[in-house]
């Protein structure tokens, strides 16, 4: 793909995203992290979309990309840990808010906090 079409899928992709037609974000940004994967916001975003639209197993795999090459990322292990919540896996859910907590500064009680609030993203 070209980088003006590249830049057009985005912004359409970030739009249906906008809409919560999630599945149809995810579909329009998968094919940019294939041809760009070392760019941390088209994967966040596709991880996002899987995440809204409850393909959390493919969620899982995004998210658990970036930590590996971002292991500072706290939004991508706060996310990383809802969808593990979501998956039913508790105690690794619970690691990765912890560790959420630690790199963005929130208090102790953080992670305890962010598993019962309402997710906006």
């Amino acid at each position: 793909m070209n980088t003006e079409g590249n830049l057009d899928q985005y912004n359409r992709a970030q739009l249906f995203f906008e809409a919560r037609d999630y599945g149809e974000a995810a579909r329009l940004t998968r094919p940019l992290v294939d041809a760009e994967p070392a760019r941390l916001d088209l994967r966040l975003l596709l991880a996002r979309a899987l995440y809204h639209s409850a393909q959390l197993g493919r969620a899982e795999k995004e998210l658990r990309v970036i930590t590996d090459r971002h292991p500072d990322e706290s939004y991508a292990r706060l996310m990383l840990g809802r969808t593990l919540q979501r998956l039913g896996r508790d105690d690794e859910a619970t690691a990765q808010l912890r560790l959420a907590a630690a790199l963005s500064g929130e208090p102790v009680d953080a992670p305890r906090r962010m598993a019962s609030e309402p997710s906006e993203d």
